[in-house]
């Protein structure tokens, strides 16, 4: 590909985005370079389009080929008790300063298909929080949250969930916590009294709610630097003084302008305390 394909091919990705915001309200435009070209370019090939000016053609004409350009686009890598470590230094950092609250209010934001929300349910409830606690758990993306929802996963990647688990520091047995049914299992339903589902989209959306406890992991690695500003600023507004953010292993407040008013709990794990308003 020589400098005018590749010159062509930029013009006619920002054309889309810019399409797709303008026509469907969904704005993509500060997503990291690199993330937009790779998603692309899977759905390019997924669809066989010649170019990307003729996947904006059935993108804008076509509901059902926009909605799996969305599902392209969002953000649905995870699985119960990702990065285990962050889940056993949560247990011993903070768990012992939530107990101390009466009632808790946690937005999980992006929560895509549901494995980490159900994750912190299962911590929160070993710890005797849940039953105090209301879960926020909100994405742009529909259909991820239908998945969510309904809190059924393939039973083949219940081996590594349930390594994840005891690696997590987990007080009980993984199998407690679900139903199997035939190559599925179901979540149990206790586990979901506590939450509430909700569609937020971080790019352009203000606060959802005062949160105790705010968690975005792996997130804002998609996002420029500019947009992880603004979602910070967001979350910042969005907790309490006192409260706590959980970001992905990847991800930091250091370089932001929230900085100054947080306290690092867990620099390994980016776990951070809101001290100042």
């Amino acid at each position: 590909m020589d400098l005018n394909d590749n010159n062509r091919e930029k013009i006619e990705a920002d054309l889309l985005i810019e399409a797709v915001k303008r026509y469907y309200g969904y704005d993509f435009s500060n997503y990291s370079k690199a993330h937009i070209k790779r998603r692309m370019s899977v759905f390019l090939s997924k669809h066989r389009y010649e170019s990307i000016s003729e996947m904006q053609h059935y993108v804008l004409h076509n509901p059902n080929i926009f909605e799996d350009f969305l599902n392209n686009f969002s953000i649905n890598v995870t699985e119960m008790f990702r990065d285990p470590g962050f889940y056993k230094d949560f247990r011993e950092s903070v768990i012992p300063i939530l107990k101390t609250y009466p009632y808790l209010k946690i937005w999980i934001a992006g929560c895509a298909t549901g494995e980490e929300v159900y994750s912190f349910a299962i911590m929160l409830q070993e710890e005797g929080l849940l039953a105090r606690s209301t879960i926020y758990a909100t994405d742009f993306n529909s259909k991820a949250l239908q998945k969510a929802g309904k809190a059924i996963y393939n039973i083949d990647t219940i081996k590594s969930y349930t390594s994840n688990y005891q690696k997590s520091g987990g007080k009980s047995s993984f199998s407690d916590y679900y139903m199997a049914n035939y190559n599925s299992v179901i979540i149990n339903k206790s586990l979901k009294e506590n939450v509430v589902f909700a569609e937020h989209n971080l790019v352009t959306d203000g606060v959802f709610t005062e949160a105790n406890l705010i968690v975005c992991r792996n997130v804002l690695i998609y996002f420029d630097r500019d947009l992880q500003d603004k979602v910070l600023a967001l979350f910042n507004n969005s907790l309490i003084q006192g409260g706590y953010l959980a970001l992905g292993t990847k991800e930091t407040i250091q370089f932001s302008e929230i900085n100054s008013k947080f306290s690092t709990i867990s620099k390994e794990n980016k776990i951070y305390k809101k001290t100042s308003i």
